[in-house]
């Protein structure tokens, strides 16, 4: 390669946007086993905000943070750090032990940093931008068993990240954990975000029937991705009548939460209607707490009831690889809201923050150098 240096947005600390840096970088060098990927577009995903700021508390007084995912022991997120998980681009050249074929091919990253050779465990997740540099630059260093080639001719690279594993994988995950399975009737909380709108999609996958809970404004968007009913969120005290009404009266069979705080007392009661007409044990699954990080559950329902809670935060190798093979089939959507220049990453983690109306899906960012071929047809400008 001719140049040595990249441009990159790199976190120079915890706090706000501010410490988001433009700059110019070295281009990562190669370790055994890695490519060299030459970045198109990088989804973006709540967690970079909240790893950048610090947002994981771990007491029931929100006084003792995290700044890592450090199941490992390790505090791994360390500065400076370019962030950026969900990674599409051009393998551009590889290590002297991987195999040269791989040059040129275009592809989606596996986001997990994988310490175990576990194909179906993964107890120590960290992440390419979060425990090692992502995409959030020109070009990143992965391992190339974490580089998937598409040829899916019908997704540009911009719409392929929109499919990134960092929602899609948890998602997958969190139906894995509760055994969703055909038939179930499956209600997931922040329907309209990027786990959400792929976990409405994975349902129709397997064959589950998902309720969507969701603002009203994004009913019509979320029932033709494959919603059978969209539940309004907007009043918590009739949140319960809504989603029995929606259900006939039945129960619900297995909830994906991803909002946390008062809500999930409510869906817990969803799945405990009549538990004599349950085949299964009521199963909740929960991957985030936009809502609120702290519920106050009676131990006793869920000891009573036998309600199963299941703490999802990253998927498997057999479940990226599952996942994979779907978006080479066709068979899951991207639901890509906009694209941003790279440059301007300030002004889209704002846009992010603010998700006004109509804010349905991903946002995807592009290297300035890739944005007239990967980024400007989808953008906000364009398409306002």
């Amino acid at each position: 390669m001719k140049n040595s240096t990249m441009k990159a947005m790199v976190l120079m600390g915890h706090g706000g946007i501010e410490n988001l840096v433009y700059k110019d970088v070295n281009i990562p060098k190669l370790k055994n086993g890695e490519v060299l990927i030459k970045i198109t577009a990088t989804a973006k995903n709540n967690t970079d905000r909240k790893a950048r700021e610090g947002l994981y508390p771990v007491d029931d007084n929100n006084k003792n943070e995290i700044t890592s995912f450090n199941m490992s022991g390790d505090n791994t997120f360390q500065f400076p750090r370019i962030q950026g998980a969900d990674i599409v681009g051009t393998v551009v050249k590889t290590a002297q032990d991987v195999d040269k074929n791989l040059i040129e091919k275009r592809g989606l990253v596996d986001f997990n940093i994988y310490l175990s050779d576990n194909l179906d465990l993964n107890l120590t997740p960290d992440y390419y931008g979060h425990g090692a540099d992502g995409g959030f630059a020109e070009y990143v260093a992965i391992p190339a068993d974490n580089f998937y080639p598409i040829e899916n001719k019908d997704l540009d690279d911009a719409q392929l990240a929109s499919l990134g594993m960092c929602s899609y994988q948890t998602g997958f995950r969190m139906l894995n954990a509760s055994r969703v399975k055909a038939g179930d009737k499956v209600l997931i909380s922040g329907a309209s975000g990027g786990v959400g709108t792929a976990l409405i999609q994975m349902c129709r996958v397997l064959g589950a029937i998902p309720y969507a809970i969701s603002s009203k404004d994004k009913e019509k968007e979320l029932l033709e991705l494959g919603a059978q009913k969209v539940i309004d969120r907007a009043d918590p005290s009739s949140l319960y009548e809504k989603i029995l009404e929606a259900t006939n009266g039945e129960n619900i069979d297995a909830v994906m939460d991803l909002v946390g705080g008062e809500y999930t007392n409510i869906f817990i009661d969803t799945m405990i209607v009549d538990m004599k007409k349950r085949d299964d044990y009521p199963r909740l699954s929960i991957a985030g707490a936009s809502s609120y990080n702290i519920t106050e559950i009676l131990w006793s329902k869920i000891y009573l009831y036998q309600v199963e809670i299941h703490g999802v935060s990253h998927g498997t190798r057999n479940e990226a690889k599952q996942l994979m093979q779907w978006i080479k089939e066709g068979k899951l959507k991207p639901i890509l809201h906009a694209t941003f220049k790279l440059s301007q990453l300030h002004e889209a983690e704002k846009y992010f923050v603010s998700r006004g109306k109509g804010y349905l899906g991903k946002i995807v960012i592009v290297p300035d150098s890739q944005w007239e071929e990967h980024g400007k047809k989808y953008s906000l400008k364009v398409k306002s």
